[in-house]
């Protein structure tokens, strides 16, 4: 994912949507931000935001210098924890063994419950997102460097084995089948792993129709793979099984995430422009722009918490960047304003 932070994605603080098609999409509907804590939790960078659904927990990494995990009561955004001296993008838990495991290196399991370290586990490359499969409750982590994909057993903490995908993975999801998908960022695919085998059966090209993809969803149901992408924004809306590519629709620029909530029937992509984009999925071939939702420049990645069908992101404020290409992503050297880390709610 783009970092924000010291060295953050860019700060599109004075900066409209850029794609004129996007625009099309900016209409009403029921979603806006519900709510919006300054989080504080210090002026480091931040990347991903992971919930505990089951345990009512949100999980928001922070790096640099003071780097740490800060945990949040999911409900009232209530700081109820903290793992200190964790320098990681992000972190998963394992609901079933009550095990968390932070994108750290080497990568550290905790104790869900009393935030406790467990252990460190040793692995190569360079840690950054991290998935969550509870089919066999393993952690995939993920990595821009070799091996492209670490598999961590959640009861144990032990390596099963490393996943080369041919080049740097962004988002996971699966179909709690035995099947995971990853957006291959620098190849413009999707790949396609057997989490039984840990081998890649299968890249989906997005044929020019997507292209530096950093959010993927999954609507298991319909078998429908929903990629965000930078260049070209577009969502591009794949079948599963074949590959096929099923539709585009357009998003703002600096998409840095992708949610698929099933029971609503929407994909959620959100965008470091300050919007986040509502797709419905009309049927498995029919997909449109529902609502594109203001939210705050810089939020990036983000998370759902299918209790409440509401969505958590995360932003910063920064002093405005030099203008960058339309993809985004390409960092602004400016630090972060002082104690303005933000945690949004978006829901109806």
């Amino acid at each position: 994912m783009q970092r924000l932070g010291l060295t953050c994605a860019v700060a599109l603080i004075l900066a409209a949507p850029s794609a004129a098609p996007a625009q099309q999409g900016e209409t009403g509907g029921p979603y806006r931000v519900l709510k919006t804590v300054k989080a504080g939790g210090g002026d480091g960078g931040f990347d991903y935001t992971n919930v505990d659904v089951n345990g009512r927990r949100l999980y928001v990494a922070r790096r640099g210098q003071g780097a740490h995990i800060a945990v949040y009561d999911l409900d009232t955004l209530a700081q109820v924890g903290d793992i200190p001296d964790a320098n990681a993008h992000g972190a998963v838990i394992d609901a079933k063994s009550a095990h968390g495991i932070a994108s750290t290196k080497p990568i550290l399991m905790f104790d869900s419950k009393t935030l406790k370290p467990i252990k460190q586990i040793e692995v190569q490359g360079n840690p950054d997102g991290m998935f969550f499969d509870a089919y066999n409750q393993r952690a995939y982590v993920l990595s821009h460097a070799m091996p492209h994909v670490t598999v961590i057993d959640t009861k144990d903490g032990n390596v099963l084995g490393t996943i080369d995908l041919g080049g740097a993975p962004e988002q996971m999801t699966s179909d709690g089948r035995g099947h995971l998908y990853v957006d291959v960022e620098d190849m413009h695919n999707v790949a396609v792993i057997d989490a039984n085998s840990m081998k890649v059966t299968a890249h989906y090209d997005l044929e020019g129709q997507g292209g530096t993809c950093a959010g993927l969803a999954m609507d298991p149901r319909s078998r429908v793979l929903f990629a965000a992408c930078r260049n070209p924004q577009n969502m591009v809306m794949l079948n599963a099984d074949s590959g096929k590519i099923l539709g585009t629709v357009p998003l703002g620029r600096g998409t840095d995430g992708a949610v698929f909530n099933p029971a609503t029937g929407e994909a959620f992509s959100s965008q470091t422009d300050g919007t986040l984009t509502v797709v419905k999925e009309n049927s498995p071939t029919n997909f449109a722009v529902e609502q594109t939702v203001q939210t705050m420049p810089t939020a990036k990645t983000m998370a759902l918490d299918t209790k409440t069908n509401r969505l958590i992101l995360i932003a910063a404020q920064f002093p405005p960047a030099p203008p960058r290409p339309a993809q985004g992503g390409q960092g602004n050297p400016n630090p972060m304003i002082p104690g303005s880390f933000t945690i949004l709610v978006v829901g109806k």
